[in-house]
């Protein structure tokens, strides 16, 4: 994908995850590459093709899964493709956020532009013409089981284009027909094929998975961060980061991990203080393990990225169309691509490092909290019995860690039969994917109260300086949250520290640290 004034030209296939991070943070622009639109033409010609010969295929002039055996005479078929959008188009629960429908959006519009799905340019123009002016169709979050393609949640991202249902434009609720007429864009008459090939696929299971994997990202750059302030507010030693130590393990993640700790403490004045007469060997886990820990969620975070970026630029509709290499009839071949087994498979292994990032910065707060491990004063606040400090901060920490644990259980080891046992194996990559919002936001409260509590045992030690890249985050902190020397309404900073913590704020003065996590 290639870009330019705020324009991002899609390249079919050649997505990358900086495109897709692109899209994620903010609307901008979309564009066709102009050599996609004779692949796309000569694709929807070969549907017509078909259908002018007479010869029975599937979702082209037949019925659907288990109707597949039903013949649909030429005169019903773009009665068949609406009927199929407004039957399917059957999602409940909230509405998906934005920044995923233009995924959503991005992602249906470069798999239909390579050529195997049937659709005329008219479809990937008016997807285009969408997203351009900022009309994102209301899809309901539940209802699709990711197998046989995302059907319901599709078809609500269809019935926009039809002039059906609802619109979000800039927040706002909208009847579709009005936000189109509005935008000059004309609704749709969908062709043979048409509407099979627009909800057929993965797209949004994809979309929600790669915003998990987005926060995924800022939660482990986050919770390292804090993590390295947490040690030298617990006076904690850097030994255990020594390279040789992970070297000789040789896990990638660890490597990495641990050299980024090693940076984020390097020139801190409170471990110079305690270098020696320390009479402590041995720091808890929770300090000394963070490049095992942090290290093996970074390399899951990467493996599920990389499966992510195939499926973010893959054909998973069903049937496909290839062209015949000798000039003749295309051909129609049935497959299964729309199951979203790797998805699935991707967004659990998410849901372990969103799960054990917030499972391990829990346990270094209620190290901090301790006076006796810690050496500072109980539960982080002067005069303790008047003042509770962080004792309560530290249950709602534990209470989100603890849901996490439930959340993390795979999604994609159940399986439910659907439309009459033709669809008998499903992958849940939907539910899977979607899951990963409750579980990023639990843990950014985690490693949010986590970076309150480090700053103020980092305050207890003045006038000793913790290391230049950990003062730049203390002081971002303090700008908006002061000192706790005495019980106050606590949630408002919990909220704001939560916030550093999502908007990727910690890592903002060391992102050169970080630049591997980020293909």
């Amino acid at each position: 994908m290639t870009q330019a004034t705020n324009t991002l030209t899609l390249l079919p296939g050649k997505m990358t995850l900086s495109d897709l991070r692109a899209v994620w943070t903010s609307a901008g622009k979309l564009a066709l590459s102009a050599e996609a639109y004779p692949v796309i033409a000569a694709s929807a010609a070969a549907v017509q093709a078909i259908v002018a010969k007479g010869d029975a295929a599937y979702g082209i002039n037949t019925g659907f899964g288990l109707l597949a055996k039903t013949r649909i005479p030429d005169e019903k078929l773009e009665q068949l493709q609406r009927n199929l959008i407004l039957s399917h188009s059957v999602g409940t629960g909230a509405l998906v956020s934005d920044a995923v429908v233009r995924l959503i959006l991005l992602m249906k519009i470069g798999s239909l532009a390579r050529g195997f799905s049937g659709v005329r340019p008219l479809i990937v123009d008016t997807l285009i013409a969408l997203y351009n002016a900022g009309i994102m169709p209301a899809i309901p979050a539940k209802g699709s089981v990711g197998a046989s393609g995302d059907l319901a949640p599709l078809s609500h991202m269809t019935l926009a284009m039809l002039g059906v249902g609802e619109v979000r434009v800039n927040g706002q609720l909208l009847q579709a027909a009005d936000a189109l007429k509005a935008a000059g864009i004309a609704p749709v008459v969908l062709a043979a094929k048409e509407g099979l090939a627009l909800i057929n696929g993965t797209q949004v299971s994809t979309a929600l998975a790669l915003h998990g994997l987005f926060m995924a990202e800022r939660l482990l750059e986050a919770g390292m961060v804090t993590g390295a302030l947490s040690i030298d507010a617990a006076k904690g030693s850097d030994s255990p980061f020594d390279a040789r130590v992970h070297e000789v393990r040789g896990q990638p993640g660890q490597i990495a991990a641990a050299a980024i700790y090693r940076q984020l403490v390097s020139g801190s004045a409170i471990r110079a203080s305690h270098l020696v007469g320390d009479e402590r060997v041995q720091d808890p886990y929770c300090l000394r393990c963070q490049p095992q820990v942090m290290g093996a969620c970074m390399d899951l975070i990467a493996n599920a990225a990389r499966t992510l970026l195939i499926e973010a630029n893959a054909v998973t509709d069903n049937p496909l169309i290839f062209p015949d290499a000798a000039g003749g009839l295309a051909q129609i071949v049935s497959g299964g691509n729309f199951h979203a087994e790797p998805v699935a498979f991707a967004a659990d292994t998410l849901a372990l490092a969103i799960a054990e990032i917030g499972s391990i910065s829990e346990r270094r707060i209620a190290l901090l909290i301790d006076a006796t491990l810690s050496g500072l004063p109980p539960f982080l606040v002067r005069d303790p019995g008047v003042n509770s400090g962080f004792m309560i901060a530290h249950v709602t920490a534990a209470a989100l860690a603890s849901e996490n644990k439930s959340l993390a259980h795979p999604a994609s080891v159940d399986s439910i039969p659907t439309s009459a046992n033709q669809e008998d194996h499903v992958s849940m990559a939907t539910f899977a994917a979607r899951r990963l919002d409750d579980m990023a936001h639990n843990t950014a409260v985690i490693v949010g109260i986590e970076l309150l509590a480090a700053a103020q045992g980092i305050d207890f030690h003045r006038p000793l300086k913790t290391s230049p890249q950990l003062e730049y985050v203390h002081a971002q902190l303090r700008k908006d949250v002061p000192f706790f020397d005495a019980d106050r309404f606590f949630a408002p900073d919990i909220e704001a520290a939560k916030q550093m913590v999502l908007k990727g704020e910690l890592s903002a003065s060391c992102k050169s640290l970080f630049t591997p996590l980020h293909p």
